[in-house]
């Protein structure tokens, strides 16, 4: 049983997936940028992450290639590492071309963030055994499930079917509403009310996140162009004059 983690990547994300772990591990972290001290976290130099038997890469999906070529050559046997990329299918293909095969591999995406985390029940987190040559599927499913989020198992790109749909809509219609200048009014509707709550859900979220999100998911580029087809299909029958 292991008592430690190591995260690489202490962003608004991380910052989450600290507070987590946190409860029941000693977190050990490494950002580029120097963070403040909270939740317990130990911030240590990268050689010392890499010592760990479980590492959590929490960077920007942009970045992920990076941060993996460098560290592939210093992880020891006996060492899973998981990401939590937003998109699948990218963060799998690098994680198994580049990182050695003496070092597990689990793929996952939790479907919360720093802004949905602070509602309190159905959230879920997407799971994938890519390389679980140390058995710890498993015991991470079972321990997320502890911490009341569903664990769901599919492959990468299954989920970026779905994720392009949900996700990736949900994004790019936020993103799309803050861009309008739409804002509260008197007179608002629930409906309304619950539009701005969608920019409020996605817009804190940095300008990169939301086009990583978007440019490595292979199905993005389909739903865009289906939100496009569709709005001028209903913008055609509104100005029919029959």
């Amino acid at each position: 049983m292991m008592n430690s983690v190591g995260i690489i990547g202490f962003g608004r994300f991380g910052r989450v997936l600290g507070q987590i772990l946190s409860d029941d591990f000693k977190v050990k972290a490494f950002d580029i940028k120097q963070q403040e001290p909270q939740f317990g976290v130990e911030f240590v130099k990268l050689e010392t992450i890499l010592q760990e038997k479980i590492i959590f890469i929490s960077v920007p999906i942009r970045d992920l290639k990076n941060v993996i070529m460098d560290i592939a050559p210093n992880l020891q046997k006996g060492t899973t590492v998981l990401d939590v990329c937003s998109v699948k299918v990218y963060p799998v293909t690098v994680m198994t071309e580049a990182l050695p095969s003496h070092v597990g591999i689990i793929a996952t995406h939790p479907l919360f963030g720093p802004d949905s985390i602070t509602i309190p029940n159905g959230h879920k987190i997407i799971m994938h055994r890519t390389r679980d040559m140390y058995n710890q599927f498993d015991f991470w499913k079972d321990y997320f499930a502890s911490k009341a989020f569903e664990a769901i198992e599919m492959s990468p790109e299954e989920h970026d079917k779905l994720a392009a749909y949900s996700q990736g809509v949900t994004h790019f219609i936020g993103r799309i509403l803050k861009e309008s200048g739409i804002t509260s009014t008197e007179i608002d509707t629930v409906g309304f009310r619950t539009l701005l709550d969608v920019i409020d859900q996605t817009c804190n979220d940095s300008w990169q996140l939301f086009c990583d999100l978007e440019n490595y998911n292979p199905y993005s580029l389909r739903m865009m162009e289906n939100l496009e087809n569709s709005i001028e299909k209903v913008r055609t029958q509104i100005l029919r004059r029959d």
